[in-house]
């Protein structure tokens, strides 16, 4: 795989802010998504998707509700994280869109 289509959290940043619009890229800290990124990907090592025979095998679906679900209650559990919950669903959106787009080029 090239370097250009590695995981890039600056280039995550990026693409998530533009995909979730000027409004709400601008109530939140760089901080504050890469926490949502961290935590997408705590669920992805939680569910076996990091392992190595998850790559071998067919690729698992991705229970998208289930992943918001997760993302919601974790940051709910951060009493100084103040975030709207139909914001964290467009946020997760675009982090997954953005994955995608690196599988695009693969």
């Amino acid at each position: 795989m090239s370097e250009n289509y590695v995981f890039d959290e600056d280039k995550a940043l990026e693409f998530i802010r533009n995909y979730v619009g000027e409004k709400i890229s601008a109530q939140y800290s760089d901080d504050e998504i890469l926490y949502i990124i961290d935590i997408i990907w705590d669920y992805y090592e939680k569910k076996g998707y990091l392992s190595l025979s998850a790559v071998d095998t067919d690729e698992e679906i991705l229970d998208e509700d289930d992943l918001i679900a997760y993302v919601k209650k974790e940051i709910a559990k951060d009493k100084e994280l103040i975030m709207d919950p139909s914001d964290i669903g467009k946020i997760i959106k675009g982090e997954l869109e953005y994955e995608e787009s690196l599988e695009d080029f693969v």
